[in-house]
């Protein structure tokens, strides 16, 4: 019996879901199949732990309630803030945020306070009633309720963005919008990459949940106590309360049923007042039509949540129904900017700058100034310069859209700025944090346009030695929009002179050969400027990205293909991070209590140290002691052949799990000038100035830099007010890279529908005890491919050394005369797989194909 309630938790079942209904149940959108799976386990689930976390006090009251038809108490009540607050003080209660495992939700964790193992919530009844990415307070049980476990670094995580790896943990990007800006690419591959949900789970069950009973293994490998604990209130609602799924009819009863996609998400008991007319009379013609439910109660009597619904989407399936219901669900504001809001932007278009403005500024409308962009880009936050001096050194410019100049402290337009605190990239769209008008048009650098800036120009050797440096506010005027294509054609081509027609229009003062050699300059400092900063101990781990090209009439993927970063993004980017790490610098020095910057803490020591042990016995030769070690390391370990990359690519996977995530925060708050390290970057302080159109932790930077240069006025915001913007910004910014992966996992799933079935080798990353996860090459997407479902297995043995897992797989002989066809599935096994769209819209699996008999 523990065995099926588990597969049922186990299988694809949350937040990939909500990869806008990628692994949707197809039972799921049936109304005869009754209750889905999935809910079923939900309720066995609750009572199966509802005896082993009832404390004695609320059995005494349980009992003492009395009387026939008294509901049963299913939930503890919770402490109040007072008993919280003295009992967080001595230390007898834990705070955090709870993450919910999307592949089997009856478990969730919160961080344990000394950075060791996850403390473990088991079960529904645990978690009492608190939702994904809640700040909880938790109680740790008595040690004879804690869970023996194994410790884990190669197999599945309890955090989401361990499951979301299952389709794809790639940011896909379009050929037909905005790549995300260089400057945070860096430590996007080595941090940002999970965000919130980087902090894998280092002590994992089984696939079946349950504790692997294995001969082969030693019984000491699961001899690992780790603590559980239970939900005893709930600080902060992180999660939205809001879900998309389905809706379905109760006999007799005033409300109907909603099973959200997201499986962590309880069913909610929702008006029938609320639904489609004829829903009661033809509850059929709903079967696969997408609600969006939003919880307004959940009593601790009852095993549902109650909730009223917001909106009917659509059909499941569709993209932009399913669009809807991911920001709806995540909580982004997609709404059209209020009256209020234009209000606060300039009346009298087309817009000038007004000539006592001009006269504050410096004058750079004569310099050859360029920006580098994706082709289709609208937003066109940064520009360039570059112009060689007369003692052979070079004057070098960062120019940034100046956009606190239009987006003044505490208006209407402030306030939603703030509110949103990013722009959120979607494959098809933009959610843009500003109104176009302001995007696109006032503050993008567009060519040929005069635009206010705020610049930072060096005098630097060619060796990119800095000598000098200047902030200021300042005007440009961009003599041409070069696409990253056409960067990379000049940086490829030195020789060559481009002619008019092989590149957009250009300002007849600056010459097609001038631009082309300040492109060749910059790209040589920016060598010079990689090479100190890897050398210095910097870290770069590469995640590779999908990139669809979409249809312009139906925006629907017609193809897709792995993103190729070539040396002008590289360019661009490390002129990016050297305005990032002068401007933190310069806020830092003029405002120490008061400077909003981005720090990345080093990765766990327990879980480097359990890394490091499974790669020692995988052999491989990795150094995890600091950022710059592994980088080299990394770089050098995975050879030189057709597999080298995909291995870079596994090897990055295993080591971006124990990585913690980036956070801005203000420097007031925290008292060790340590703790402001990049770890990634390995620099002592790192801000975000460049991208002020899509970030609003970008404007704060730009108003304390206009206020340390007497150009703007003082920053109206406390440190605390700070810290407390900075800290919605880091949610929002979680939110966003999750909704983004959840896009473009909803493109890939309509992509491998339209064009599947689609063929491709794979190679294992890691390896459970029934299942393994592979890295898709064509495409760069991960997929779980279970064992259990690969047809033509005839069985599967699971062997475990150390930490080295192994399944071998032996395959019924095509040929009843032939014996059996072993293949051992390890840690950079090839394997060939093809990629098939399910029943259920949006989702699709990974096949494993028989291996050639000859060379098994």
């Amino acid at each position: 019996m523990r065995d099926s309630i588990f597969k049922d938790c186990q299988m694809d079942s949350p937040r990939q879901s909500k990869k806008a209904g990628l692994n949707r149940e197809p039972k799921r959108s049936q109304s005869q199949s009754g209750t889905p799976p999935q809910k079923d386990a939900y309720a066995r689930l609750l009572s199966q732990h509802r005896s082993s976390l009832t404390t004695s006090s609320l059995a005494d009251k349980n009992k003492n309630k009395g009387g026939r038809g008294a509901r049963k108490q299913v939930f503890e009540s919770y402490m109040t803030s007072e008993e919280v607050s003295h009992s967080l003080k001595r230390g007898e209660l834990i705070q955090g945020q709870l993450r919910i495992n999307p592949k089997k939700y009856h478990e969730a964790f919160i961080p344990s306070p000394d950075d060791t193992r996850d403390i473990y919530l088991d079960g529904i009844v645990a978690r009492n009633r608190a939702l994904n990415g809640d700040i909880v307070v938790v109680q740790v049980l008595p040690q004879e309720q804690w869970k023996v476990v194994r410790s884990d670094t190669d197999c599945e995580g309890a955090s989401e963005s361990e499951t979301q790896r299952e389709h794809m943990t790639q940011t896909v990007q379009k050929k037909t919008e905005h790549t995300p800006r260089p400057d945070v690419i860096v430590e996007d591959q080595c941090s940002d990459q999970d965000e919130l949900y980087s902090k894998f789970q280092n002590t994992t069950l089984t696939d079946t949940g349950g504790l692997l009973e294995d001969t082969s293994t030693p019984r000491s490998n699961a001899g690992i106590l780790q603590k559980t604990a239970k939900v005893v209130y709930i600080v902060e609602k992180k999660h939205s309360r809001a879900a998309t799924g389905f809706l379905k009819l109760l006999p007799d009863k005033p409300f109907a049923m909603f099973s959200p996609v997201d499986h962590r998400v309880p069913r909610i008991n929702v008006p029938l007042a609320d639904c489609p007319e004829d829903f009661s009379s033809r509850p059929g013609d709903y079967t696969n039509t997408l609600f969006i439910c939003r919880i307004t109660n959940w009593a601790a009597d009852s095993n549902f949540a109650e909730g009223r619904l917001a909106k009917t989407l659509g059909q499941a399936g569709e993209i932009e129904p399913e669009t809807e219901g991911i920001l709806t669900e995540y909580d982004v504001d997609f709404s059209e900017f209020t009256d209020q809001v234009l209000d606060c932007l300039p009346k009298n278009l087309p817009w000038i700058i007004p000539p006592e403005e001009m006269r504050k500024r410096r004058d750079l409308r004569k310099e050859c100034i360029f920006t580098i962009d994706p082709a289709t880009a609208r937003d066109l936050d940064d520009a360039l310069s570059c112009k060689q001096l007369p003692d052979g050194n070079f004057e070098v410019g960062v120019h940034i859209a100046d956009v606190s100049y239009f987006v003044e402290e505490d208006n209407a337009l402030d306030a939603i700025a703030s509110q949103r605190a990013t722009s959120v990239y979607l494959v098809q769209k933009v959610i843009p944090m500003l109104p176009r008008l302001l995007c696109e048009e006032l503050c993008s650098l567009n060519p040929l346009t005069d635009r206010l800036t705020f610049s930072v120009i060096w005098k630097i050797t060619p060796e990119g030695k800095i000598l000098s440096e200047w902030f200021g506010r300042s005007v440009i005027c961009s003599c041409v929009k070069l696409s990253y294509d056409h960067a990379q054609s000049m940086i490829e081509a030195p020789e060559k002179m481009f002619s008019a027609e092989e590149l957009p229009p250009v300002d007849p003062v600056h010459p097609i050969d001038e631009i082309h050699q300040s492109v060749l300059n910059l790209h040589s400092i920016a060598k010079n400027l990689r090479a100190q900063r890897f050398s210095g101990g910097s870290l770069r781990l590469d995640q590779l990205k999908l990139s669809f090209t979409l249809d312009k009439e139906t925006m629907m993927p017609q193809g897709c293909y792995v993103y190729q970063y070539r040396d002008s993004n590289k360019l661009v980017e490390e002129f990016m991070l050297l305005a990032n790490i002068a401007t933190a610098h310069h806020i830092y020095r003029k405002f120490p209590e008061l400077a909003l910057l981005r720090r990345h803490p080093p990765p766990k020591a327990k879980m480097v140290d359990e890394l490091q042990e499974l790669c020692d016995q995988l052999g491989i030769d990795i150094d995890l002691t600091s950022a710059g070690a592994l980088n080299k390391s990394l770089n050098a370990t995975i050879g030189d052949d057709e597999y080298s990359s995909a291995r870079k690519e596994v090897l990055t996977h295993m080591c971006s799990r124990p990585m913690q995530m980036a956070l801005y925060f203000c420097t007031g708050v925290l008292k060790e000038e340590q703790l402001f390290k990049h770890y990634a970057l390995n620099v002592p302080l790192y801000t975000h100035f460049t991208s002020p159109i899509r970030r609003y932790a970008d404007i704060i930077v730009h108003r304390l830099l206009a206020s340390s240069l007497k150009c703007g006025p003082h920053l109206g915001l406390s440190t605390e007010e700070v810290q407390k913007q900075a800290s919605h910004c880091n949610d929002k910014k979680t939110v966003s890279k999750r909704v983004q992966e959840l896009s473009s996992e909803l493109f890939f799933g309509v992509f491998v529908k339209e064009s599947g079935p689609l063929d491709s080798e794979a190679m294992v990353m890691g390896v459970l005890d029934q299942s393994f996860d592979v890295l898709v090459l064509r495409y760069g997407v991960q997929k779980r491919i279970y064992c259990k479902s690969v047809a033509g297995l005839d069985s599967f043995h699971h062997h475990k050394l150390g930490k080295k897992s192994e399944l071998t797989l032996v395959w019924t002989p095509e040929d009843s005369e032939k014996p059996p066809v072993e293949q051992v599935i390890s840690v950079f096994a090839l394997v060939e797989v093809q990629l098939k769209a399910d029943s259920a819209p949006m989702k699709y699996s990974a096949v494993l194909k028989r291996p050639d008999d000859i060379g098994s």
